[in-house]
C-alpha cells in the first residue's frame, strides 16, 4: 500500500511562509508525476502544485504563482511546497499526491495516491 505523509502545516500569519513535505516510496518520487491539491470548507478540491515525472516540470494555480515553490528531493523521497506571502484565502487542508502517467494537473481524478492532508490557516 503506497502511503504519503505530509507534515509542515500550522497557523501563521497573512505574509508569512511555509514549508509543507511530502514523504512518499522513492519509487512513486521517481516515477509519477506530485502534485499538491488543496481543500478549503465548503470548496472543491483544487490544484496548487505539480512537478513532472521525468523532466522536473513544475506547474502552478494562477493563484499561487510566484509565491509558492514545489520541488522534489529523490535522494529524500521528499516533495516540497515553499509557500510564501501567505494570504488567509491559503486557508486549507493542503495534499500531496500521485499521477502514475505524470501529465494529469490539475485533474484531481489523475492522481490515484493521496496522502492525509495537513492543515495550513492563514491568520489575517
Amino acid at each position: 500500500q503506497v502511503r504519503f505523509v505530509e507534515s509542515g502545516g500550522g497557523l501563521v500569519q497573512a505574509g508569512g511562509s511555509l514549508r509543507l513535505s511530502c514523504a512518499a516510496p522513492r519509487f512513486i518520487l521517481e516515477n509519477y508525476g506530485i502534485g499538491w491539491f488543496r481543500q478549503a470548507p465548503g470548496k472543491e478540491r483544487e490544484g496548487v502544485s505539480g512537478i513532472g515525472r521525468s523532466d522536473g516540470s513544475t506547474y502552478y494555480a494562477d493563484s499561487v504563482k510566484g509565491r509558492f515553490t514545489i520541488s522534489r528531493d529523490n535522494a529524500k523521497s521528499t516533495v516540497y511546497l515553499q509557500m510564501t506571502s501567505l494570504t488567509p484565502e491559503d486557508t486549507a487542508v493542503y495534499y500531496c499526491a500521485a499521477d502514475p502517467y505524470g501529465n494529469g494537473w490539475p485533474r484531481a481524478a489523475s492522481y490515484n495516491y493521496w496522502g492525509q492532508g495537513t492543515q495550513v490557516t492563514v491568520s489575517s
